[in-house]
């Protein structure tokens, strides 16, 4: 059986990282949570997904696709013109975004791209 320890995240595992800046990164990793126990007793630093969590507490996420539409897709920032003349943005993108139903946007027209502006935005009088 193999025993896992409970990491830290978010902005305890920074201050900790702090407190342990004396020590080498294996052993920082391992106090902050980052390490298994073999059946056999041996120990096994991940420093993978330590230095993955501690990106992510400062705001690096290093998965940009890992936010999902629901269906199992990444979102990949393209979109077609459907047979009827639509473009849809997707859910994943407005999610993202924090918009909610009824929220409305203007829209402008360039030479070969299109602008949305939220209506209430700052820059919405451009």
């Amino acid at each position: 059986m193999i025993e896992t320890a409970i990491p830290l995240t978010g902005k305890a595992l920074l201050q900790k990282v702090r407190e342990l800046s004396h020590l080498p990164r294996r052993e920082t990793a391992k106090a902050c949570g980052y390490y298994s126990t073999t059946k056999d007793g041996q120990v096994r630093v991940n420093l993978t997904d330590f230095y993955d969590a501690v990106l992510a507490a400062k705001g690096v996420p290093l998965d940009p696709g890992g936010i999902k539409d629901g269906r199992g897709r990444e979102p990949t920032f393209r979109v077609s013109v459907h047979k009827n003349g639509q473009i849809v943005i997707g859910s994943t993108y407005t999610e993202q975004m924090g918009l909610k139903s009824g929220d409305e946007f203007i829209i402008k027209l360039g030479y070969k791209h299109i602008h949305l502006k939220q209506v209430g935005s700052e820059d919405e009088e451009d």
